[in-house]
């Protein structure tokens, strides 16, 4: 791919759009952004707020800790700590600055200042309402479709902003653009200082907080199980560390991540694993940046049809990314690559998301065991064909199949697993 293309010039771009800093699990933390939006313009602290939220992301919040809050749960938290101590110029790292007076004003703010929390269903599955009051006056922010979108900024009847809520991600370079032909052809061609700024931060953060996860006590400590049996193989030692990062990150650590397709356990799949294969097999760093390209394309690739939010786990998309970046790591060429990518999708596709939350950890092992697994059957010169459930012939018409399944196919079973998760 020639670097003056449009398409190269866009896909160096969307990594940059997508591979972003984040602090703890995204939906939370934009629920945080949009209340610590809400209280600037609104100018005061308010003495009642009231949250709309669509069912994906009261699902997405209940179970996780929201970082730099003394390990408090759910959308009052969120709100709260957005309210208290939210710097909204920071976007998704908007609490990553907390300090512990400001820990224990969150908590006063939720004793005395009633928070009203009511379920929305505006036809967007990603969705957040909220709306605080002072006296006589009001703030209305609302955010949808993915976590900094802000479509909404009303006050004392004013509207300051408003964007078609309707229209997914205008603002963001077209990802219809990729495909698994063309991301090839960009990993092997880019000029790796185009990208590098963009992949030296995802590595150093998302290593980061799996090493903290190893070290310290979060969640049910899968990626610490996982270690323990490990020894010298480096399968298990590429899940256990990925695993671990997301103990870490759904149990409350305050580390930022590098985020993909909008989630941050999503960003530590596609990458820890190819960084430990990359480590350990001594490959160059220009090696393990285009690893990490396709790794990350890959998946973004697979998201963009089913959307931010989805009853289709996406660790999914993103072991199966991994898989593709090890691959290539291990010699694979394009049939390799594109064959491990429906090899794990074939495994794996049917693994829900009931939220963010510890299990996490063990969904993204298993995902990522798919991907490498999937590597493994096709180096044996084994494969699943054409009419194997959803696989289908091409590897765009697999992941058209999958990408139907997750945002058409999932869409009842998103809303039972709503209901089950909420007491309904």
């Amino acid at each position: 791919m020639e670097k003056a293309e449009c398409k190269y010039r866009a896909y160096v771009q969307i990594l940059k759009e997508e591979l972003i800093p984040a602090m703890g699990c995204t939906e939370p933390i934009a629920l945080a952004y949009a209340a610590a939006v809400a209280k600037k313009t609104l100018g005061a602290i308010p003495d009642k707020v009231v949250v709309g939220a669509s069912g994906s992301i009261i699902k997405n919040v209940k179970s996780v800790i929201v970082p730099n809050t003394g390990h408090l749960k759910g959308i009052p938290a969120a709100v709260a700590a957005g309210i208290v101590a939210g710097d909204p110029d920071k976007e998704l790292e908007v609490i990553s600055c907390v300090t512990p007076d400001q820990i224990s004003e969150m908590k006063q703010f939720m004793e005395e200042t009633e928070i009203g929390v009511v379920h929305i269903d505006n036809g967007i599955t990603f969705d957040i309402l909220i709306t605080l009051y002072k006296g006589s006056s009001t703030c209305t922010v609302r955010i949808a479709n993915y976590h900094t979108n802000i479509v909404l900024i009303e006050k004392d009847g004013t509207v300051l902003k408003q964007l078609d809520a309707g229209i997914e991600e205008e603002a963001l370079t077209d990802r219809s653009i990729l495909s698994m032909e063309d991301i090839w052809d960009f990993i092997n061609t880019v000029d790796i200082a185009d990208i590098k700024e963009t992949l030296d931060r995802q590595i150093r953060y998302n290593w980061a907080i799996a090493e903290e996860g190893l070290t310290n006590d979060y969640g049910a400590n899968i990626g610490k199980v996982l270690l323990k049996s490990a020894g010298s193989d480096i399968s298990l030692k590429a899940k256990a560390m990925a695993a671990a990062g997301s103990d870490a990150r759904m149990n409350g650590c305050e580390l930022p991540v590098i985020i993909n397709s909008g989630s941050g356990n999503q960003g530590i799949t596609v990458s820890v694993p190819v960084i430990v294969y990359a480590r350990e097999l001594g490959v160059s760093e220009e090696t393990m940046y285009r690893a990490l390209a396709l790794s990350n394309l890959t998946s973004i690739h697979q998201k963009t049809p089913i959307g931010r939010l989805s009853a289709y786990c996406g660790a999914v998309n993103a072991g199966a990314g991994a898989g593709a970046g090890i691959a290539y790591l291990c010699g694979g060429g394009y049939e390799e690559v594109i064959h491990t990518v429906v090899n794990a999708l074939a495994i794996v596709s049917g693994i829900v998301c009931d939220g963010a939350k510890a299990s996490c950890a063990a969904k993204i092992a298993s995902s990522i065991e798919a991907g490498i697994f999937g590597y493994s059957m096709y180096s044996h010169g084994q494969q699943f064909l054409d009419g194997d459930g959803i696989v289908t012939k091409g590897v765009e018409a697999t992941l058209k199949n999958v990408g139907r399944l997750g945002k058409k196919g999932m869409k009842e079973t998103n809303e039972e697993i709503i209901k089950i998760m909420i007491g309904e």
